[in-house]
């Protein structure tokens, strides 16, 4: 597809890397990375995590798709990441393009460019690798000899903000689209390319599963509202519908875990054991667009521990999901896991784990090594009323008596995960959640008898988010999210008994704030990107570069006489016939059962919304929707212990 020649640049780039910082992440060759022939397939794909290697190389869902991409016989993949400011201004001087780290490839040499978002603001970093590739920033400058650029991951669920600079978009689970997606491009390649990209991106867009957001055109209405979003060729599905997985025993992936050269944020092999959630929490984009639950099986589970283990060398095993103590046969998941590696120098893990779904009988089978690493429990809201209002059945009781079983068991160190800025929530609900740390110290120092009790409070600001009950709320401002927080931080410290054993981690509201104005922005914000971009916005994710008063100004000059402005889109509360930027791209969920959860957020006298798995449906719409249906345990297969080598 493209002109660009796909020799590896690395002749040029190796002698510029001991003048850059921490130059291991740009040289590619782990462990388990693949490097196939570029002749030898039809399809070439450059896959992006748009942040630091360190940050972007442990993400599973770029790992899966690169794995299933290079099984294909017609396609290979290759990994590129974000480059740091200095490696950035090193390329630019010597005429480098943006590369692989597999083959250091021109990024523009490939036929697709897919980048997944985990987060909003990696969106300038994605302006930053275009520029660097040679890829004209705005989609409709793009020419024949330019791959494809598709967003995908969570923020595809919203990709409207970044209409202007991607081709497509994908939502859902990527394992099947993207080799559909890679014969689609091969079919075209074949032919000859008829038609170019124009054609190939309509050859995408009919088949209902891949967003072209050049096929749509948006209205606005006086007031600067958005009127519609409507098709403007034919074939083109009036709403494009998320990709659903429904056998993951079947994908068990990946296969072979990469192993970093540099260090990264997660130094483990991770297993991710079922996926989506339906335990209702309002707040929650994650568990509202992954539904319904799929879990993976006993068996599948301990092969592809045993399997990652052997391949990567890694010592501990995270079973990952939005809720992993839920999965239905958990208890013999770690039984059967910590009796196969017993005195061995493996170790398990659990990630943030739902109070109620917690007891001492699975955190000991995941420490019996003797690594007991602290518990994190995420209570989110501070006070009773707070946690009914975001659906999160957790009482005070709840809490406390987890955590007397945890400290009467060995563990002295607890993390207790929070919210701040939720809709309805007041300076008194948030200093409530000093109260609930007092106790948890109170409650370990009786238990165990020890004063070295500690509790760590982890803050974080609320952000509105895309196909949740939570869409239509206002966001709290940044400077009323700083003043509680600076409440709650004064109240902890002049506790004399409690405040030395109560850690306290927050981020102040400026960041959410511009999260807030990209997870719910229309087209109209992609022109505030390019501006921030422009005066130098890079790596918005990292305190130290990101710059609030560059992304308050860049949007005053960029949305001036549009209507609207940060205030419209993050801080203004929404009503049920406004149209939302979103609303053409189906999650699956009735947006009236979302707004009737909204109402019941709001009304005190509400009843809380149970699991679906183990209640009657609710009606959410997915199951009937997506043709899918909730896929739980128990199997009844066993995981045999196998003799550790």
């Amino acid at each position: 597809m493209s002109a660009t020649v796909a020799e590896s640049l690395f002749s040029r780039l190796e002698p510029l890397l001991p003048g850059v910082s921490k130059p291991i992440q740009y040289v590619g060759g782990e462990l388990n990375s693949v490097h196939k022939e570029w002749d030898s397939v039809d399809v070439h794909w450059a896959l992006m995590y748009p942040d630091a290697y360190e940050i972007g190389l442990p993400n599973q869902g770029v790992q899966i798709l690169y794995e299933v991409l290079n099984e294909s016989e017609h396609a290979l993949a290759e990994r590129t990441y974000a480059v740091w400011p200095d490696m950035e201004a090193t390329m630019r001087e010597h005429g480098i393009a943006q590369f692989t780290v597999d083959g250091h490839r021109p990024v523009r040499a490939f036929d697709v460019f897919g980048i997944s978002f985990s987060t909003e603001l990696g969106y300038t970093n994605l302006l930053t690798a275009l520029d660097l590739a040679g890829i004209p920033l705005r989609a409709v400058d793009r020419t024949d000899d330019d791959p494809i650029v598709i967003a995908g991951g969570h923020a595809a669920f919203n990709p409207e903000p970044i209409a202007d600079f991607i081709d497509a978009a994908v939502l859902g689970d990527g394992e099947e689209i993207v080799l559909a997606i890679a014969e689609v491009v091969r079919e075209w390649k074949l032919e000859g390319s008829p038609g170019g990209r124009v054609e190939l991106l309509r050859r995408l867009a009919v088949s209902g599963g891949v967003y072209v957001p050049r096929f749509y055109d948006v209205r606005y209405a006086e007031d600067g509202s958005l009127a519609a979003v409507v098709p403007n060729v034919p074939g083109v599905p009036a709403r494009v519908r998320k990709h659903t997985l429904m056998d993951l025993d079947s994908w068990p992936f990946p296969r072979n875990p990469l192993v970093p050269l540099a260090e990264t944020v997660h130094e483990r092999f991770s297993v991710e054991i079922f996926r989506g959630c339906t335990r209702g929490c309002r707040f929650c984009q994650a568990g509202m667009i992954t539904r319904p639950v799929r879990e993976r099986s006993i068996t599948t589970i301990g092969d592809m521990v045993e399997n990652g283990i052997r391949k990567s060398g890694f010592e501990e095993v995270g079973l990952l999901s939005l809720s992993s103590a839920d999965h239905t046969e958990i208890a013999d998941v770690a039984k059967g896991l910590a009796d196969r590696y017993e005195g061995s120098n493996v170790s398990l893990s659990l990630p943030s784990t739902r109070v109620d779904a917690f007891n001492i009988t699975l955190a000991n089978e995941f420490s019996r090594n003797g690594r007991r690493s602290g518990l994190t429990f995420a209570p989110e809201g501070g006070s009773e009323r707070m946690r009914k209002v975001i659906n999160k059945m957790v009482t005070e009781e709840d809490l406390i008596r987890t955590v007397a079983a945890a400290y009467s068991n060995g563990w002295r160190q607890v993390k207790l995960y929070f919210m701040c800025g939720l809709p309805t929530e007041t300076d008194e609900d948030v200093l409530e959640i000093a109260d609930l740390a007092k106790k948890v110290i109170a409650k370990g120092r009786e238990v165990s008898g020890r004063n070295d009790i500690r509790c760590t409070v982890s803050i974080g600001g609320f952000v509105p988010k895309p196909h949740t009950p939570f869409q239509w709320a206002s966001q709290l401002d940044a400077e009323t999210t700083d003043e509680r927080l600076r409440k709650l931080r004064e109240m902890v410290r002049a506790d004399k008994r409690f405040g030395r054993a109560i850690g306290f981690r927050y981020h102040d509201g400026k960041p959410g704030i511009v999260e807030g104005l990209l997870s719910r922005g229309d087209r109209r914000v992609g022109r505030v990107i390019e501006a921030v971009w422009r005066d130098g916005g890079r790596f918005d994710g990292w305190s130290e570069h990101f710059s609030y008063e560059r992304w308050l100004s860049c949007a005053e000059r960029e949305l001036a006489g549009t209507g609207v402005d940060v205030d419209w889109f993050t801080t203004r509360e929404r009503g049920y016939d406004e149209v939302l930027p979103w609303d053409h791209l189906d999650s699956g969920l009735d947006k009236d059962w979302l707004w009737e959860d909204w109402e019941d957020a709001l009304d005190p006298t509400s009843a809380d919304v149970e699991d679906c798995r183990w209640t009657p449906c609710y009606d959410c719409g997915v199951c009937p929707e997506m043709g899918t249906d909730i896929q739980v345990g128990p199997t009844g297969r066993q995981l045999l212990p196998l003799s550790v080598v």
